[in-house]
């Protein structure tokens, strides 16, 4: 047995956890930028959070110009206008593109050079400016986990930053901020956390031994996150509809809070695969949301990947209890679950196919070469991946073709 997390030093869950922001920076630090984007920025909680921080001392500059998908020049914009401030502490407030915006930006106050000196794993060199993360969505995860992801338009591509410094030192997740969150945003932020969960729960395990955690971000499946991945899956079968269904319904807006910690727990270690690697070029080529895209992409993956590890599938299938009163075998059961991820989704409203997210035909090969370029998520996919395999996923998914990757 193995098993890692890499977490924050202090993780706080439940509806109005958030009004400890202001006690909780001042034993951090003094003066704290803080990271939102526009719509956040005028909404009465981020208000009461600046009243806070200002009831406990701590003078604030707020940078409320995030976009999504999180372009270099956004943050390289952030850390010109924050540097005067001389910030000893960010506090990123919103969804996962202000949350990396939040990591970034203290990276490059703390170290300096560009974004593009920290791609990939482990190249940023030290500790960082202390990050607090306060999550308004519930799907990213990237309240509590090692990477910060950005569009670099330079290189037609997605890219990861990934090193567990940037982790933040305490993450405060408050169901409450997540109750304006529209319907559409709670859809795709749940499937997102879903396919975390689920690609976390199927990654490739490593061959282990005591230097693994020293010299790989993500260590592929184990014993702790496997734990979290059941309770995030079980959550989201449990909560999404209704979250989605009623977004006054705090219950339903607690467990899908709880969903996404718990996913962001699971692939923060173990990582995430082809259902990702994919959405990288696909976001690129449609600038569509990120939670779309894998929603889109998940149940193609899965299809892809059951032959190599029908056991996992059928062990979630039980944790949702899609399994019936017959012993039914793994076979049976994977694809039960398969299924019932893509009924989910559908029934929230996740485009079923890369044509309907918008990805014009011909584009299936560029995709998938695209994809591969994304080496830390190939490398963690359960099922080897090469070109052909890329493709035959993508072009089942454009064309909403699930069955030709049964037995692909």
């Amino acid at each position: 047995m193995f098993g890692a997390l890499r977490l924050p030093g202090t993780i706080l869950f439940g509806s109005g956890q958030r009004r400890v922001v202001g006690t909780a920076a001042a034993r951090i630090g003094r003066r704290a930028l803080l990271c939102t984007d526009a719509r956040l920025g005028a909404h009465a909680d981020f208000r009461q959070i600046l009243d806070d921080l200002a009831a406990a001392g701590v003078a604030t500059h707020v940078y409320d110009r995030t976009i999504a998908d999180l372009p270099v020049e956004g943050i390289a914009d952030c850390v010109a206008q924050a540097r005067d401030f001389a910030p000893d502490l960010v506090i990123g407030v919103g969804g996962g593109s202000c949350i990396d915006l939040a990591k970034l930006a203290a990276v490059l106050l703390s170290h300096g050079g560009e974004v593009a000196d920290y791609y990939g794993e482990f190249a940023v060199p030290g500790p960082v400016l202390p990050l607090i993360a306060i999550p308004t969505t519930a799907g990213t995860g990237s309240e509590i986990t090692p990477v910060a992801v950005v569009l670099d338009r330079a290189r037609a591509s997605k890219i990861g930053v990934a090193s567990p410094y940037i982790i933040p030192r305490m993450a405060i997740c408050d169901p409450e901020l997540t109750l304006s969150c529209p319907r559409p945003l709670t859809a795709c932020s749940g499937a997102d956390a879903l396919a975390h969960a689920v690609e976390a729960f199927t990654s490739r395990p490593r061959t282990v031994d005591a230097q693994l955690t020293e010299t790989q971000v993500f260590v592929g499946k184990n014993v702790l996150s496997d734990h979290f991945a059941r309770l995030a899956v079980s959550s989201v079968f449990r909560y999404l509809a209704r979250a989605c269904a009623d977004g006054g319904d705090v219950e339903a807006r607690e467990g899908m809070m709880l969903a996404s910690l718990a996913a962001g727990c699971a692939f923060g270690t173990a990582g995430t695969s082809a259902a990702h690697a994919i959405q990288y070029p696909v976001g690129n080529l449609t600038h569509t949301s990120h939670g779309d895209g894998v929603g889109a992409l998940l149940p193609y993956v899965m299809q892809f990947n059951r032959s190599t590890c029908p056991a996992a599938f059928a062990e979630l299938a039980r944790v949702v209890g899609l399994d019936g009163p017959g012993a039914e075998d793994d076979a049976a059961l994977s694809q039960r679950f398969i299924d019932a991820v893509a009924d989910l989704f559908a029934a929230i409203g996740v485009p079923p196919t890369l044509a309907a997210l918008g990805l014009p035909a011909g584009h299936e090969e560029e995709v998938a070469s695209g994809a591969l370029k994304a080496a830390r998520l190939v490398r963690n996919n359960p099922r080897e991946l090469d070109l052909p395999a890329m493709l035959a996923i993508t072009r089942a998914a454009f064309a909403g073709h699930r069955a030709a990757l049964a037995d692909a």
